[in-house]
Formats: C-alpha cells, structure tokens, sequence
C-alpha cells in the first residue's frame, strides 16, 4: 500500500508514475490480472526514494537545530 498520493510534493516528484498508474487503472478489469504492476512498481520505487531523500533532510534539519539549542544552553548556563 502506497502513501496518499494527493500531497503536491509527490505530484511534483513522481508525476509521470501516478499519471501511468492512474491510467492503467482507468483501463478497467485488466488491472485486476495484474497489468498495471509494472506501473505500481516505479511508483513505490519513486516514493521510496523521495521518503529516503526526505528522511536525509530532515535529519540535517534536526542535527542544525540540535547544535543551536545547544549553544543557547551553553550561553545560558554561562551568564547565569
């Protein structure tokens, strides 16, 4: 299962993939038999990728916010 694909960054990331997906299944009972897997399976590696790309992110986002809230408890401790 898929994580919603509404969120305007994975249009903007994944695009063609839910666009093909989306049109596999417009198809009708095919998808059913197993055509639209091809289609299923780029998306979910595009996803992956943009979660992992995402993930790296945020954790340099956490390791800057870290640092400065430890200099403010530094300089805190140091004038009190």
């Amino acid at each position: 299962m898929h994580p919603l694909l509404g969120v305007p960054e994975r249009q903007l990331a994944c695009a063609e993939y839910i666009q093909a997906l989306e049109e596999c299944h417009a198809r009708g009972w095919i998808r059913y038999l197993g055509a639209c897997n091809s289609q299923r399976r780029e998306l979910v590696l595009c996803l992956r990728k943009e979660r992992l790309n995402r993930t790296a992110r945020n954790r340099e986002e956490a390791k800057v916010r870290t640092a400065k809230k430890k200099e403010v408890w530094a300089e805190l401790e140091r004038e009190g």
